[in-house]
């Protein structure tokens, strides 16, 4: 049924295809998987422009990243955010050298690595027959299939019978390129498509899938304490699971009392499933819990996007 679609869609990739992605010219497993890892949140443009190279640069093997503190490992992932990807690539370092695992069943047994990203590594880095389905996939699936609403499990099952057993890597390639560049949420050029013949959701491709509900994002209140004393400023390592890893000033609820010298500002920033407003505080007190560093210490350490606007903000005072 999809022979002749999967042979036009291997002719547009030839043409129309992103071929000088280094992760697409590289037959290392370990570049490979670092690049769906990042890729899991983050556009392509941001990866490959700010991260990939930095990052492979600091950390050149696997066992290069086994062998590093996560510390390092979290300041170079700083600013490409949901850092819990950073302390599983860690985990997953040191729990695959020297080499990763080459099945799907093992990789997904591995920290951070789930049915997707699994089958990603397995296809590209070990050329292993197998669908993937990031969400550009998930987008031609629902479009193709006239599918409004689907669990993940079904989506599979499209994504295994619209498969192209024959050409398995290019097939990949090409349905993420698809869906980047012709098949996109907000604009389509259906006449152009590969799959115009055989895509049962053409003629109202935006009905699929079944837009979801956005909500309000909610906003933290919160007050920012920042504890100084003969120079330096103290700071804590985070432990709870969000932002993890990450060093940071004290945070307190909007309507906690405090005893401070002098208010310095407020800060806003944006998280992926809230915003964080939060008023900015000097407390003149040496405090114990705390480590102390300088601002000049203070740069090399990981610090979340709010941290970094409170060391703008102590750095204009």
């Amino acid at each position: 049924m999809f022979s002749k679609a999967h042979q036009r869609l291997l002719a547009w990739y030839q043409t129309h295809g992103r071929h000088d992605l280094p992760w697409r010219n590289t037959d290392d497993p370990y570049k490979i998987w670092v690049s769906e890892i990042m890729l899991q949140q983050t556009q392509v443009k941001t990866v490959l422009e700010r991260f990939y190279f930095p990052f492979l640069e600091a950390f050149p093997t696997l066992q290069d990243l086994a062998d590093a503190d996560l510390d390092e490992v979290l300041k170079k992932w700083e600013g490409l955010g949901y850092y819990t990807r950073a302390r599983n690539l860690h985990k997953t370092a040191l729990l695959s050298t020297p080499s990763l695992p080459q099945s799907v069943h093992e990789l997904k047994a591995l920290p951070g690595i789930g049915e997707s990203t699994a089958h990603a590594v397995a296809a590209f880095a070990f050329h292993t027959p197998v669908p993937i389905m990031d969400a550009n996939i998930k987008r031609i699936l629902y479009r193709v299939f006239a599918i409004k609403k689907a669990t993940d499990k079904v989506l599979w099952e499209y994504a295994r019978k619209l498969f192209d057993e024959e050409h398995p890597y290019d097939f990949n390639q090409a349905m993420m390129d698809l869906g980047s560049i012709l098949c996109q949420s907000r604009r389509t050029a259906c006449k152009q498509c590969p799959f115009s013949s055989v895509c049962l959701g053409k003629e109202d491709p935006f009905a699929y899938p079944q837009k979801k509900v956005k909500r309000a994002i909610p906003v933290r209140q919160k007050k920012i304490i920042v504890h100084h004393h003969r120079g330096r400023y103290g700071m804590r390592q985070r432990s709870s699971r969000f932002l993890h890893g990450l060093w940071s000033f004290t945070e307190i609820g909007s309507d906690e009392e405090m005893d401070v010298s002098r208010r310095l500002g407020d800060i806003s920033q944006q998280y992926s499933h809230f915003r964080l407003d939060a008023e900015v505080y000097l407390h003149e007190a040496s405090i114990d819990e705390h480590e102390w560093f300088t601002l000049e210490e203070i740069s090399a350490l990981a610090l979340s996007g709010a941290d970094h606007k409170v060391v703008t903000l102590l750095k204009q005072r």
